[in-house]
């Protein structure tokens, strides 16, 4: 059961923190004039930051030609014309990738395009376990080995690796680095650095931007891409090599059609769970057309082994397609997942497929295994009034899981968490964090006893000495303390509207799909309800029984709501207010308006918590 918070009456132990946006009439009554939307549609258009009626009519009908010039990228064109030289030389080069999905739908994007338009390519994705995380010493010493080549395209790692990068260039090796991640102070010596991430130094002027390497755009040229994953960077980088290859007269760069791709673009950012937003929506709306249409043999066979039957949307990339191909390279090596993106034939991708599928269950029962220990452990001790960051770590906990465990731990506490394992006298770990905590910032804090480490606001990674983790325990608590509110403790149920029952119709519901894809940074509609009251008992389902079925009413309209594990320590009686997702359930054939409940609170409360957004 989650942990609760109290809101002065225990009536009704609240789970949430419930934050309603305000109306925003003006905006709203010009985007319901201009573009003909419902004034609901228009409050959740307004919520989301977009109450221009051009931004917003680009949101609702996201398309290829809104994408921005990818030479507006900081260093695209050295980039490009060091591939091409490369081309034109017959030098071979390496596709150094990252072993989650981000990584490998990159590495598979890459090598596909440059293959295809005449490079010699080869592509390395570094062992977890053994090489650790990105280019690292070990890593790069082994691609080497196995591919000796002058220059390595590293993507999705890299912008940190000062180090390597300076031992690669020793050895006549040349690096382009292609990565959404944090740079480094100073960042590595590439002879590309491609990065949204990059920006001048505090007092450099737009002229003379700092920390970059020549040929750099102006201060704000990354502004536009700065969510972008390193598979839309990727898709970028390959729409940089056609411009410029249309120009010059490339053979196959006038033909060469990208928009198969964006199956993988879709892929690896619906999964990296970068916002859906500017150039992501664009790539992931089109990417899903392409991904439920696709003929990548490796796709279509992942699909049959994880039973997806219908329309593929985010649910399905997020729950299903990603976490196998993640899986292989939490527990050994990611090639697998690589080579199915790659197949040729349905028969070769068939059993890749299958074993991805096995590889997925044995990280789901370790992962299973690990954070009902943590949450075990954490629960018989935890302390909401002093327990503001959640450490954990032990001999031999997979290192391959620890930040689906972190994950899972937040969820169920609501506390910035990092969750440590291995083996020998060096631990690692994964953090999660929430709104109000900068987890990387607080790492620099607790230098002095880390190994290495790295991340941003809301994930980070890090090393650790075993006897150093009871220190960084206090450390964090103690930073935390200093930053976090009390309220910053109980999470927040961000919601659209209130809204009356009788405005739930069909074409209401069909309207507010028009916001999709929603996920990271464009979440679903969520509503709420007042002064409701159950028709009927609620209805068990599932087969422990753990779910519920119910029927609300507003005394003139009746809505049937479902509850997915539900809480049968608290079920609402008389009179209450209803949070939800509004949604369309689909029956043999038959659609109707259906409710995904949230929360609820006792309608005759005073609750404290039910403020309007900031």
């Amino acid at each position: 059961m989650r942990t609760r918070f109290t809101t002065g009456t225990d009536l009704h132990p609240m789970k949430f923190r419930w934050s309603i946006a305000p109306p925003q009439p003006l905006p709203g009554q010009r985007l319901v004039d201009e573009l003909k939307v419902s004034p609901l549609l228009a409050q959740c258009l307004s919520n989301r930051g977009l109450t221009e009626p051009g931004r917003a009519a680009d949101f609702l009908q996201p398309r290829l030609k809104q994408l921005s010039d990818p030479y507006r990228l900081p260093n695209m064109a050295p980039a490009v014309e060091r591939l091409l030289r490369a081309r034109e030389r017959n030098e071979p080069l390496v596709i150094f990738g990252d072993y989650d999905v981000d990584g490998v739908t990159s590495t598979a994007l890459l090598t596909e395009v440059l293959t295809v338009l005449g490079w010699r390519v080869n592509h390395y994705l570094p062992r977890r376990l053994e090489e650790g995380y990105g280019l690292s010493r070990d890593a790069v010493e082994h691609c080497l080995e196995k591919f000796p080549v002058t220059l390595l395209l590293a993507v999705d790692c890299g912008s940190t690796a000062v180090a390597t990068v300076d031992w690669l260039q020793q050895r006549g090796v040349e690096v382009i680095v292609l990565d959404h991640h944090q740079v480094s102070h100073p960042p590595p010596a590439a002879v590309a650095l491609v990065n949204p991430q990059l920006r001048p130094a505090a007092g450099a002027s737009p002229a003379e931007p700092a920390e970059q390497a020549p040929g750099a755009c102006p201060r704000d040229a990354g502004s536009a891409f700065r969510e972008l994953c390193s598979v839309g960077l990727s898709f970028k980088l390959a729409h940089a090599l056609l411009k410029r290859g249309r120009e010059i007269g490339l053979p196959g760069a006038q033909d060469f059609d990208l928009r198969p791709l964006l199956d993988l673009a879709a892929l690896g950012t619906i999964a990296d769970l970068v916002p859906l937003t500017g150039e992501n929506r664009i790539l992931v709306a089109s990417g899903l057309r392409r991904l439920n249409a696709t003929q990548r043999p490796g796709l279509a066979a992942l699909k049959a082994v994880a039973d997806i039957r219908g329309m593929i949307g985010v649910y399905e990339v997020g729950y299903q397609l990603g976490p196998r191909l993640n899986a292989a390279g939490r527990l050994e090596t990611a090639a697998e997942a690589l080579n199915l993106l790659l197949a040729r034939t349905r028969a070769e991708a068939e059993p890749l497929a299958r074993d991805l599928d096995g590889r997925n269950r044995e990280r789901q029962q370790i992962e299973r295994g690990i954070a009902e220990e943590v949450i075990g452990a954490v629960r018989a001790r935890f302390n909401a009034e002093t327990d503001y960051v959640i450490v954990e770590g032990q001999l031999l906990w997979h290192i391959g899981v620890v930040g689906i465990v972190a994950s899972r731990v937040l969820r169920e506490f609501h506390r910035p968490t990092i969750i440590l394992g291995g083996e020998g006298d060096e631990w690692r770990g994964s953090g999660r964090s929430i709104e109000g905590f900068d987890l990387a910032a607080a790492l620099r804090e607790c230098d002095d006893l880390l190994v290495r480490h790295g991340g941003h606001a809301m994930a980070a990674g890090l090393s650790i000495k075993p006897e150093n983790l009871e220190a960084l325990r206090r450390r964090l608590n103690q930073l935390a303390q200093r930053t976090l509110t009390r309220e910053q403790l109980q999470p927040r149920l961000r919601l659209d509207a209130e809204v009356n029952l009788s405005e739930l119709t069909l074409d209401r519901l069909v309207e507010l799909q028009r916001l999709e894809p929603v996920g990271q940074g464009n979440p679903p509609v969520q509503l709420v309800a007042r002064n409701v009251s159950l028709q009927r008992p609620l209805l068990r389902m599932g087969r422990d029984r753990q779910h519920g079925k119910m029927w609300v009413t507003d005394g003139r309209h009746v809505c049937e709501t479902v509850w997915w594990n539900c809480d049968k320590e608290s079920l609402p009686t008389g009179n209450f207010d209803l949070a939800f997702v509004p949604q369309i359930n689909e029956y043999n054939g038959a659609r109707s308006v259906q409710l995904k409940l949230l929360d609820w609170r006792p309608a005759d409360v005073n609750d404290p918590t039910f403020v309007a957004s900031e």
